[in-house]
């Protein structure tokens, strides 16, 4: 028969253990699942009676060598969803300013591929007039940042 303390830290891991597997239904990616397996573990000792002490060591080794061991196996099959966006794939293509581009005045546009985009120019002293053609060197927000095509 289990004294009050021990009921009271099995009660504490349970808890523990549901809440973290809580946040891991919840939140996507995995996250909390290892820490879930470590107050199973700490739960388990408190069932045997074990100290507060060993518990708490438990929950940390098992949390630990569960996160060492199964973190590469989840990251390279599990978590290696990059999704590009069509954002993406602007960067690098070339399109035509149709409004002055002014980063002192925090102005200018651009078209790609029949859209309209704020843009900017990546060198802070640089501009480009309209009709002139930029060169997509990266995305910040919703701005393109951009370079004059050398000619």
């Amino acid at each position: 028969m289990m004294m009050g303390g021990d009921a009271q830290l099995s009660v504490l891991w349970l808890i523990a253990m549901i809440v973290l597997l809580i946040i891991e239904a919840v939140v996507p990616g995995l996250i909390s699942i290892w820490f879930a397996l470590g107050a199973l573990a700490a739960l388990v000792a408190a069932l045997f009676h074990a100290p507060f002490w060993l518990q708490v060591v438990w929950f940390l080794v098992v949390s630990i060598l569960t996160l060492l061991l199964t973190r590469p196996f989840v990251k390279k099959y599990v978590n290696n969803r990059v999704t590009p966006t069509n954002a993406d794939m602007v960067i690098g293509k070339e399109a035509v300013v149709t409004e002055a581009i002014d980063n002192l005045q925090e102005k200018g546009a651009v078209r790609l591929d029949g859209k309209i985009w704020t843009a900017r120019m990546a060198d802070e002293n640089a501009g480009a007039e309209v009709g002139e053609t930029v060169r997509i060197l990266q995305i910040e927000g919703v701005k393109l940042i951009t370079e004059r095509i050398k000619t």
